[in-house]
């Protein structure tokens, strides 16, 4: 037995192969998720499910299709309209994958799941420590400053390759140097 919340409401799942299973599904506006036979508020049960990659998934065995379903995107489908088809992604608007009311999700472009990573605390808080980090690095910043002086000056005889052999390496790196990706506040 389900006791609902105030103003929550449930909607079933009905994904490919939900017919066949012994159980039904369902999620409310609030993030949960339950299972139930015939009537969520009296046989109904809630489930926790599992976390893939951070995210609250069910990992269901249906027949002639991939088991795991993720929460929040059921939660998207049933709850949020899209604006437009290339609305595909569902972001977590307060960045904790974990809570999946319809209040913190929203439907987003390939640009705006990229725009809000970089606002993430966890995003932030890694490029902070990398940032001040010393240890297990082969450049250190006036390594840095001497590549970029390189690659900087358009009458440069060396190549990429060069350059990437002399310093130990990948000619990428040196890419992301000179696009600002790596080593941005080496000057």
């Amino acid at each position: 037995m389900i006791k609902k919340l105030p103003g929550e409401v449930w909607k079933q799942l009905q994904f490919t192969g939900w017919k066949q299973l012994r159980k039904k599904y369902a999620v409310s506006n609030m993030g949960r998720v339950a299972s139930y036979s015939d009537d969520i508020s009296k046989d109904g049960q809630l489930l926790e499910g599992s976390l893939t990659t951070g995210y609250r998934s069910l990992n269901l065995h249906r027949p002639n299709s991939k088991g795991t379903i993720y929460i929040h995107r059921e939660i998207a489908s049933l709850f949020l309209k899209k604006s437009t088809p290339r609305h595909r992604y569902v972001i977590h608007s307060n960045h904790n994958k974990l809570d999946n009311s319809v209040k913190n999700l929203r439907w987003a472009t390939l640009q705006d799941v990229s725009a809000h990573q970089q606002k993430s605390p966890a995003k932030i808080a890694y490029k902070k420590v990398q940032a001040s980090r010393t240890v297990g690095l082969k450049l250190n910043a006036n390594t840095v400053k001497s590549i970029k002086k390189i690659i900087g000056d358009p009458h440069r005889k060396v190549t990429y390759k060069q350059l990437a052999d002399k310093y130990g390496v990948s000619e990428m790196t040196l890419y992301r140097i000179k696009s600002g990706e790596n080593w941005a506040r080496v000057r």
